[in-house]
């Protein structure tokens, strides 16, 4: 019996705790990125000090085969949980050769999960920096992102350090394989990737083209709000806007008086969006986002339904719509 506690003694405390530290990690990812799934499949808002979050949620780059990347991610934290803790729930004493067969894969698929996951979010790191944060400065940090790259680090890094591991060369190929099919994989899942906005004529940068076409309805309706001083503030960055526009479709879209709030966008009026954004945050309860309505001197955020606007409005004409939500 002593030589058995002494044993015990000798092994690290990371060793001892390494699994569980690791499954915890997983389960606060999984939170994280439950909570941006939801957000994504709502299409609500998440929480955010900054717009640098709905920037990036909200871009392509947060959308993979039409579902929203954090659902990948919560299916990876999940699989990292189980992989960290279900050989915890075998009795060593009672069944020794399971316990040691289960912690001998789980430690090769943690060290493949987690070298995967924070190769990914290395790569998103990247691509925040370079194409949010370096236009917007901190308004351009997501910090659900930020959580999430430093969670699939530490994990990896409790993988490393978490147990003794015997053949050090083995796990270095494993690494490298892990390592280059997953930027591979990558850089194939984004190849194609669709450019959201491009230059226009005076210098700003424009949003994706409007697809959709009006029906008589739409323009009387775009017209309408015209002429009662109603607006709408965007960006062309911000794909709900698009939806917005969509929804009107292009004849309607040109008419209807929108205010672009990105100060690198086309016709860009972002003192007037700075102005107004305490009044807006004042009435809703809500941080200032895009869409925002302002009918009647009532702001609705979000994306609004045309017969919803042609309510609030006070609008008599047509309500046979053509575009739906």
């Amino acid at each position: 019996m002593s030589s058995l506690v002494g044993r015990r003694r000798n092994v690290p405390w990371i060793h001892r705790w390494s699994r569980q530290i690791i499954g915890a990690i997983a389960i606060l990812g999984a939170i994280n990125t439950a909570y941006i799934t939801i957000t994504k499949l709502s299409k609500t808002v998440a929480a955010c000090p900054t717009s640098g979050c709905e920037r990036v949620l909200d871009s392509p780059y947060a959308t993979v085969f039409g579902l929203p990347l954090a659902l990948f991610g919560l299916a990876a934290y999940i699989a990292m949980a189980v992989f960290a803790l279900a050989p915890l729930a075998v009795n060593p004493e009672q069944n020794r050769k399971l316990r040691t067969t289960l912690e001998g894969i789980t430690w090769r698929l943690l060290f493949i999960g987690a070298t995967a996951m924070t190769v990914f979010s290395g790569y998103l790191m990247y691509i925040m920096g370079s194409q949010f944060v370096s236009k917007f400065g901190a308004g351009g940090i997501c910090y659900y992102c930020i959580a999430s790259a430093l969670f699939a680090l530490s994990m990896l890094v409790l993988t490393l350090i978490g147990r003794d591991w015997d053949d050090v060369g083995q796990l270095v190929i494993t690494g490298i394989i892990t390592v280059m099919i997953t930027l591979i994989t990558t850089l194939l899942i984004y190849a194609n990737l669709p450019s959201s906005s491009s230059p226009s004529a005076s210098g700003g940068t424009a949003g994706p083209a409007v697809v959709n076409t009006s029906s008589p309805a739409e323009i009387e309706l775009a017209q309408h709000l015209k002429q009662i001083g109603a607006k709408m503030y965007g960006a062309y960055w911000c794909p709900h806007c698009h939806d917005q526009k969509e929804l009107f479709g292009k004849e309607a879209a040109a008419i209807y008086p929108y205010v672009e709030c990105a100060p690198d966008g086309v016709n860009s009026k972002t003192a007037l969006c700075q102005e107004v954004a305490p009044k807006i945050e004042k009435q809703t309860g809500q941080n200032f986002g895009f869409p925002t309505w302002e009918i009647k001197d009532q702001y609705l955020t979000g994306t609004q339904q045309l017969s919803d606007l042609a309510t609030k409005s006070g609008y008599q004409g047509p309500r046979n719509f053509k575009n739906g939500v």
